[in-house]
């Protein structure tokens, strides 16, 4: 016996459908260098980004699901979500996290252990319709005052150059993903298929993408939410999470 009505069924069929028509032919496939990958674009001029990490009772969302549930209360929806950020065993961030212009987490400069720290790491930042990628210090340096932002890293590609440590020939490969800002001003967030090394996840950004910035966000818990392409990932909790928000229509 079915759950709901197969007449809601088909409204909700078609409810979704019209929901993810904002983000039509945002994502395609991308091969470089032998290896597959998801690239999903938006202008920050007419898309809504944001950073989440927890929810109205401060408690961390862990997922899209949770996060979705709680955006269709105020008659909003997501549209794509990306894990946003590395994180603490309690999920809170390790760097800056900036939401609605409030700095919930403070921008993390120092020396340490794993990909965080392998500097430069970098702040991805959105406000006033536009978005940016820079190394860690010189948004310091910069005095930004984002509406929403994250850090993480490595910097990927720094002003058209990658990461010094990345090895062509290294071979420690992870899913990984990022996101980069191209020349023109779009915001690229990428996925692996498959386990890859920096190097080429980094000349992705560059050399395919258009990206003079990107920003490592993590690698293996690589989470997607892309209703386009039927991805919606829960394999892992979730610390912050960058996402692409609508409004139902009125």
């Amino acid at each position: 016996m079915p759950l709901f009505p197969s007449s809601l069924l088909a409204g909700a069929a078609i409810l979704s459908a019209s929901l993810a028509e904002p983000a039509l032919a945002a994502c395609r496939n991308v091969n470089h260098l032998g290896q597959a990958y998801i690239a999903c674009s938006f202008d920050p001029a007419a898309s809504d980004i944001r950073l989440y990490n927890k929810d109205q009772a401060g408690v961390p969302f862990r997922s899209f699901k949770a996060l979705s549930l709680e955006l269709r209360q105020r008659g909003e929806y997501l549209v794509f979500a990306m894990n946003g950020g590395m994180y603490h065993d309690d999920l809170s961030p390790v760097g800056l996290h900036v939401e609605e212009g409030t700095e919930q987490a403070s921008l993390n400069t120092n020396p340490g252990w794993g990909n965080f720290h392998m500097l430069p790491n970098g702040v991805f930042y959105v406000g006033d319709g536009k978005a940016g990628v820079m190394a860690a210090e010189a948004y310091r340096a910069a005095g930004i005052k984002p509406r929403f932002a994250t850090q993480s890293g490595p910097m990927l590609v720094t002003d058209g150059a990658l990461h010094p440590r990345f090895l062509p020939d290294s071979d420690s490969l992870k899913t990984r993903n990022g996101l980069g800002v191209t020349a023109s001003g779009e915001v690229v967030f990428a996925v692996s298929k498959r386990p890859v090394r920096f190097h080429d996840f980094a000349s992705l950004f560059r050399d395919e993408l258009g990206c003079p910035n990107a920003l490592f966000l993590d690698g293996t818990i690589s989470s997607l939410y892309a209703p386009e392409i039927n991805r919606h990932d829960r394999l892992f909790p979730l610390g912050p999470i960058v996402a692409v928000v609508a409004r139902f229509p009125s």
